[in-house]
């Protein structure tokens, strides 16, 4: 069964931004799932943050052709009312990152792909930054 990696808006920005010099593993983990050998479960959310933030420094419209490529490679994962009452009351200090957490529990991820493990203190899901997790598929032989 494929591992399904929840992305974080941080990872889908350095990608979508070309972001050194996080941009070389995150898109080492995108072909990996354009190889079908990972599934890549990003929020909704994400999408929109990573849109706003894009699009202070390149074309709107180039902003959106990038999100349409990426959306291809990846799941969409619901966020609904159920997970956001989940992350009303955690006891995440940050209320993005609750409600990505519930988010990747809600679509059975395995681990949540980050660079800020810390905002995850209260994970019970493994976190990681996209060369940690690259490094421990290549310790296991994929």
């Amino acid at each position: 069964m494929k591992k399904r990696l929840f992305l974080d808006t941080n990872v889908m920005l350095d990608l979508l931004g070309e972001r050194k010099p996080f941009y070389e593993p995150i898109a080492k983990l995108v072909t990996l799932a354009d190889k079908e050998l990972v599934v890549l479960v990003v929020s909704p959310l994400s999408f929109a943050t990573v849109s706003y933030l894009l699009s202070r420094a390149e074309h709107p419209k180039i902003v959106l052709e990038k999100l349409r490529k990426f959306k291809i490679i990846c799941e969409i994962c619901k966020l609904d009312e159920q997970i956001l009452e989940k992350g009303l009351n955690s006891s995440f200090k940050d209320f993005e990152d609750s409600l990505q957490y519930f988010s990747a529990l809600d679509s059975n991820c395995g681990i949540i792909i980050s660079r800020n493990a810390k905002d995850f203190k209260e994970s019970l899901l493994p976190v990681m930054n996209a060369d940690e997790y690259l490094k421990s598929i290549s310790e296991q032989g994929i």
